[in-house]
């Protein structure tokens, strides 16, 4: 096993410990600051799976399945984590991992098609909104600083990622029709 799979492993593995210091037995600012710091820590690993695996040539095919299934994993679980604590409506986290499902199944169906549908740009600008929109929306339970607008900031990337959501969404369902990478389809 190479160290981007590692890495991308160690995500996985850190879902649950961000759960488990969600849900306190004793609830505890302490342990929302955990879960903060876990979060924050799984999120670098995404970045730097891929960025090993492509620098030194380390992409593999294990490498491609579970990067994607780590990175939704975590997105998943942070956003249910804080619609439990109303820090997130129900409804924009309900569009953004149903995006995730369509995206995921067209891909799939794409690829028994032989059609590659490759990441788009709009999607990892997607991920890098909902992960500061989640880190913000942490900060404001964990440190309550009345000059850093953390909530509402974080708000305003909740938003910014759903809509990132669904137009790279609509974005992938043209590439679909149009082919993707292995041609045009019928």
């Amino acid at each position: 096993m190479n160290l981007p799979n590692a890495l991308t492993l160690f995500r996985v593995v850190l879902v649950p410990l961000f759960i488990l210091f969600f849900y306190p037995l004793v609830v505890d600012d302490h342990t929302y600051w955990a879960a903060g710091w876990t979060f924050a820590i799984a999120a670098i690993t995404d970045f730097f799976d891929g960025y090993l695996a492509r620098k030194y040539g380390q992409v593999t095919r294990l490498g491609k399945l579970l990067d994607p299934i780590a990175d939704k994993v975590l997105i998943t679980a942070a956003l249910v984590m804080l619609v439990e604590i109303e820090r997130a409506p129900g409804w924009i986290v309900i569009v953004i991992l149903g995006r995730e499902f369509a995206v995921t199944g067209l891909r799939a169906l794409a690829a028994s098609e032989g059609v590659v549908l490759a990441a788009e740009s709009l999607g990892k600008w997607k991920v890098g909104a909902q992960i500061t929109a989640i880190l913000m929306l942490l900060a404001h339970r964990i440190w309550f600083l009345p000059f850093i607008p953390f909530r509402p900031m974080g708000t305003v990337f909740l938003w910014l990622s759903m809509l990132l959501a669904v137009v790279s969404g609509l974005q992938y369902g043209l590439n679909y029709w149009r082919g993707g990478e292995g041609g045009g389809l019928q």
